[in-house]
């Protein structure tokens, strides 16, 4: 009798998941394994036949210069993005949480450039950017500086595209920092308060820092995961140049595939995007794991 109603329940689970399950292996499985199948072929839209050619793709990607080099541009800005917009967002929720007069209006001030919508805000930031008539320029002219050209500028771009990356990432992280506070309970800082953390410094290090510490390891990898992801910002404001300086991988993956459209070799890039993702996925259970059986 229990083995019926264990039985009848499980059937009714999977009834209860069917639509779920269809609808991920249509829109995530089958997509997936297509990519895959399709980065061992020569396939170009507008084509009628393909044929397999094995590794081929993947032995040109790593003597490719475009590609290599939109890697090493993707790993400059997530270097610059990840820390900073890290940092910054642990600072502002530490600002916020112990100011209690405006917090909703502030926590409100700084997520609003994660709900907005990047390409609509390319006008302004070519403004702000501009050379001559930008903002930014003139601030520095009135302090006897010459302004950069920020978006034009080989040396200058990547550092553009990682302040406007870092502008829409801040929010985000403080609102995951702001839930880590939250969490923590008062009574642990009138226990450091009692053991002679005076400051608040030392409160910080003894308890905040410590106990935001799964918090810390899921930003980081949040952090990484969209850094890498760099795309709206390079296709609206840049398209790659000047000379690729700001090429990136999802741009490279967007040109070869729906420009040039060599759909085969865009899909061995996309499994190596995919594989730096699950690599970057994997290591972010391994610390949480060690976090939680060492921490």
């Amino acid at each position: 009798m229990v083995d019926l109603e264990a039985e009848r329940q499980m059937r009714t689970g999977l009834l209860l998941a069917a639509p779920a399950i269809l609808l991920i292996l249509v829109f995530i499985v089958a997509p997936m394994l297509a990519v895959l199948v399709l980065g061992f072929t020569d396939f170009e839209l507008g084509y009628g036949s393909f044929r397999f050619v094995g590794l081929e793709n993947y032995a040109e990607l790593f003597s490719d210069r475009t590609f290599l080099s939109s890697l090493r541009n993707t790993a400059v800005y997530t270097a610059i993005v990840a820390p900073v917009s890290l940092l910054l967002g642990l600072g502002l929720a530490l600002l916020i949480e112990s100011e209690p007069v405006g917090r909703s209006f502030f926590r409100t001030a700084f997520f609003l450039p994660v709900a907005s919508l990047l390409v609509a805000m390319a006008t302004v930031w070519q403004y702000l950017f501009h050379p001559s008539i930008g903002p930014i320029n003139a601030a520095l002219r009135l302090v006897g500086v010459a302004g950069p050209n920020w978006l034009g500028a080989s040396d200058m771009v990547l550092t553009s595209l990682a302040i406007i990356g870092i502008w829409q990432s801040v929010g985000f992280n403080m609102v995951l920092f702001l839930a880590g506070l939250t969490a923590i309970p008062r009574d642990l800082y009138a226990a450091a308060e009692v053991d002679g953390a005076k400051s608040a410094r030392d409160r910080f290090f003894l308890v905040t820092w410590p106990m935001l510490g799964p918090t810390t390891l899921f930003v980081i990898t949040i952090s990484i995961i969209n850094a890498v992801k760099v795309f709206e910002t390079v296709k609206t404001l840049t398209e790659g140049g000047p000379n690729k300086a700001s090429e990136v991988l999802l741009f490279t993956i967007y040109r070869e595939g729906f420009v040039y459209l060599r759909v085969g070799y865009a899909s061995a890039m996309t499994m190596v995007f995919l594989a730096v993702l699950v690599v970057l996925m994997i290591a972010q259970y391994r610390l949480l794991d060690r976090e939680v059986h060492y921490g």
